[in-house]
């Protein structure tokens, strides 16, 4: 092999390498993730815990008072991805939303230490919820 084809070889590597990077650290996957979002408000005894999904959801990382009835309140507007399918197991949870729409999830009060999570159907995209004292 050549210089050229070898210098050619290590750059088209580094560049797939490079995008694979960026597509990992994507708008779901912001800097500053692991820091909740001021997203929840409280209303008649409930609180209220707003995501966004579309392309991912965001945002990725929520925390809500522990001991108090929730609500997940999913934003959908012309989510026409997986995250469309929203899944949360611990509280056996499964549907597709509205393309454009807002749909509420009724969360029974969680214990304190509780992270509620919420997948896309496929698996690719997800968010957490920490209940906190």
């Amino acid at each position: 092999m050549n210089s050229s084809t070898t210098t050619s070889i290590i750059i088209a590597v580094a560049l797939i390498i490079g995008a694979m990077f960026l597509a990992k650290a994507g708008p779901s996957q912001s800097p500053g993730t692991n820091t909740p979002v001021n997203n929840v408000t409280s209303t008649n005894g409930k609180q209220i815990i707003e995501i966004s999904a579309k392309g991912g959801y965001s945002p990725r990382l929520s925390e809500a008072k522990a001991d108090t009835p929730s609500v997940i309140r999913v934003k959908t507007n012309g989510t026409y991805d997986c995250s469309s399918y929203l899944v949360i197991p611990s509280v056996g949870y499964r549907s597709a939303l509205p393309q454009t729409g807002v749909t509420d999830i009724e969360i029974p009060a969680q214990k304190s230490g509780t992270i509620l999570q919420g997948l896309c159907g496929m698996g690719m995209y997800n968010f957490q919820v920490k209940f906190t004292l």
